[in-house]
């Protein structure tokens, strides 16, 4: 094991956990013993249980199904393609986010990452950010399950009402799920993935096979820029074209969530890193077969375009009615899944930043049943915030939280990169765990790179200057939290539990 120069003035002794990394090795302590803490939530999560756990959250059938007009609308068919470009920037940013996946496996992701490799401060900002995210996240989600998926499989007419109703009951149903058992979580989760990647292939096949035999569709499309053939600002900074980008940037994202629930997964050090990058690479492939005969598929353009669903209405002309409630009910399924890893995501962010002090009411959203093993305070508080974003915002301010969730991951994903770029240079290796080796540096770098063009692309439409200032106004709210504890309990931001020798390499 290598040794390191001594920390300098104000900066925590930066490695990895020790002992515990090495695979294979008997009588090693726990990495959440090592890290600190009690072992509070049961480790019941294997390989592809926390595989899952990412995919769902990605979720390509939902993200596709809910941006595939903006697509259309906005590029044309020819847009699909950019979705290849955000796999492979999503897949650089998945590696760098692995690397430190593989060396602290704790509950909490980048807030512990980012607290115990610069300090608490910092640690506390990523902490409060992935909050934010996962909680509009799990609105985001559940609202659109209910007014896309849902309300149309039954035959319920549009009405922004019932679809906040609707979304309550899902929210509540998803905390029950999650109160109850991880166990429970991942059975919900594994069957929504598999059925959604099932969905996905045999979708794609139907409709190659049906354009094949009917002659209805053609290749041209993929080229086509459709209703957008004449727009003026079509290669515009924020124009069409950039603005189809988004449905790549907003789908391939919440891969750090396995990382979220590492204290509950078997063998965290191998299982959590392949999840994150596996993950990404399964959903950038199966999405853009997926696109790809999609698009082929369509046989009236600017008819698909102007329809409110253009995913079913293609399944609807090229397969029929049932296949079109198959579809609607399948979507409704892996909808289900994602809202419900996100909310579990969300309540150990909550959980991991209280027993640290570093969260509102901290004493009360630590606690974990003794029963369950589960953090529920922290989980009913999620459900409580869907509540009162359900109630309290009107529709218009509703779409532009959701849309300034698409903002902050890659704000997040950034900041995760200038902390790998800086502190990769004192991070120890560890035989079988996860590691780019020299790919490191130009995989980070190039990771960086793509991420400030991601948000280029996210902040820079005429219509994203609302959700900016919404990502900004809940930075102020949590720089007033953050500024009550410097003054009232400043050893919260000061210090870490546990031994920190054991960080040390």
């Amino acid at each position: 094991m290598r040794r390191c120069r001594p920390a300098g003035r104000g900066e925590r002794r930066v490695a990895e956990v020790v002992e515990a990394a090495s695979p294979g090795s008997e009588g090693t302590e726990d990495p959440t013993a090592l890290g600190g803490y009690q072992q509070e939530l049961k480790r019941t999560l294997g390989s592809f249980q926390v595989f899952a756990i990412s995919f769902a959250f990605i979720s390509v059938a939902v993200g596709i199904f809910s941006t595939y007009d903006d697509v259309l609308q906005n590029a044309g068919p020819v847009g699909i393609w950019l979705w290849v470009i955000a796999t492979v920037g999503q897949v650089l940013v998945a590696l760098v986010v692995a690397q430190l996946a593989g060396r602290i496996p704790l509950s909490g992701s980048s807030y512990q990452w980012a607290s115990r490799l610069a300090n608490p401060k910092v640690g506390w900002g990523f902490g409060w950010l992935s909050f934010c995210y996962l909680a509009i996240a799990v609105v985001a989600i559940d609202n659109a399950l209910a007014s896309q998926a849902f309300m149309p499989l039954v035959g319920m007419q549009p009405d922004e009402g019932t679809a906040r109703v609707i979304t309550l009951v899902i929210l509540l149903v998803q905390a029950v799920v999650v109160v109850a058992s991880t166990r429970l979580v991942s059975l919900i989760n594994t069957t929504a993935v598999g059925l959604e990647l099932a969905l996905v292939v045999v979708v794609a096949l139907a409709l190659a096979i049906a354009v094949v035999v009917t002659g209805h569709g053609a290749a041209g499309n993929l080229t086509s820029r459709g209703i957008t053939e004449n727009a003026p600002d079509y290669f515009d900074v924020g124009g069409g074209l950039m603005i189809a980008m988004i449905m790549g940037l907003a789908t391939l994202v919440g891969f750090d969530s396995a990382a979220n629930l590492a204290e509950e997964a078997k063998d965290p050090f191998r299982s959590v890193p392949r999840a994150i990058v596996g993950s990404v690479v399964a959903a950038g492939v199966l999405g853009i077969v997926f696109l790809i005969c999609l698009t082929i598929a369509i046989e009236d353009i600017p008819r698909i375009t102007a329809s409110e669903s253009p995913v079913a209405a293609i399944m609807r002309e090229q397969l029929g009615s049932p296949m079109e409630r198959v579809l609607l009910a399948a979507i409704a399924i892996a909808f289900f899944g994602a809202g419900t890893v996100v909310m579990t995501a969300c309540s150990r962010m909550v959980f991991a930043m209280s027993r640290d002090g570093r969260f509102p009411a901290h004493r009360l959203m630590r606690r974990v049943s003794p029963r369950t093993q589960t953090p529920i305070p922290a989980t009913v508080l999620i459900l409580a915030v869907g509540l009162v974003l359900m109630v309290a915002l009107p529709g218009a301010a509703l779409l532009k939280l959701i849309t300034a969730s698409t903002i902050l991951p890659a704000i997040i994903y950034g900041a995760t990169i200038v902390l790998y770029l800086a502190v990769r240079r004192r991070l120890g290796r560890k035989e079988g765990a996860f590691d780019l080796g020299r790919f490191e540096l130009p995989v980070a770098v190039c990771a960086l790179v793509w991420t400030l063009a991601s948000l280029v692309v996210l902040m820079s439409p005429s219509e994203a200057l609302v959700p900016v200032l919404i990502v900004v106004g809940l930075l102020v709210a949590g720089g007033a939290f953050f500024v009550g504890l410097l003054l009232f309990n400043r050893p919260a931001l000061e210090t870490e539990p546990g031994d920190v020798r054991v960080f040390e390499h």
